[in-house]
């Protein structure tokens, strides 16, 4: 199996190359990635658990799919993508928000990451794929918002920080 190649941007989100992805987390190299979050119509937020097996966060609640963009892959198309590789579902996205991150992780890697935020909606059930999820909900924002505060352990590092660009974004009503 290929390793997969991550892109290195700058702060402008201007692409200066690709690194395996492995070394780009164990590095702490600021890369390009993205972060789906999708609404039903009743306004909840469907969250996936991470696969029990995943290399970090196992077990841990998120948001819809997140991952890395591929080499010439718009933030879109990258999005589109891994909502079916993970979800088994396609739906409209769009482009919300992005911004810069460091979060590092107990086992030594480092996400640092300009995420793009997009977001779509979906009202049926997803249709999981076991290798990347171990199990899915949908759940008010804000019930997301307090079981954070109530139980952060419960959540991957990253989505703790999204969720509040996320948050901040959808109650100006820009959603």
């Amino acid at each position: 199996m290929v390793e997969e190649l991550v892109i290195l941007v700058d702060q402008n989100d201007k692409q200066i190359g690709l690194m395996p992805k492995m070394e780009a987390h164990e590095k702490g190299v600021l890369h390009r990635a993205f972060s789906v979050f999708v609404l039903n119509d009743k306004g909840a937020l469907m969250l996936q658990q991470r696969a029990l097996h995943k290399y970090h966060s196992p077990g841990l609640w998120t948001n819809t799919c997140c991952s890395h963009q591929r080499d010439g892959e718009s933030n879109i198309q990258a999005g589109t993508r891994r909502l079916q590789e993970e979800m088994g579902f396609v739906t409209s996205l769009t482009h919300a928000t992005s911004f810069i991150y460091k979060a590092p992780f107990d086992n030594g890697l480092t996400e640092h990451e300009l995420d793009h935020i997009m977001l779509g909606n979906y009202c049926d059930a997803p249709v999981i794929n076991q290798d990347e999820v171990a199990a899915w909900k949908w759940m008010a924002v804000e019930d997301v918002k307090a079981d954070i505060k109530a139980h952060p352990d419960q959540y991957t590092v990253w989505f703790k920080i999204i969720f509040d660009k996320f948050y901040s974004y959808i109650s100006l009503g820009a959603s």
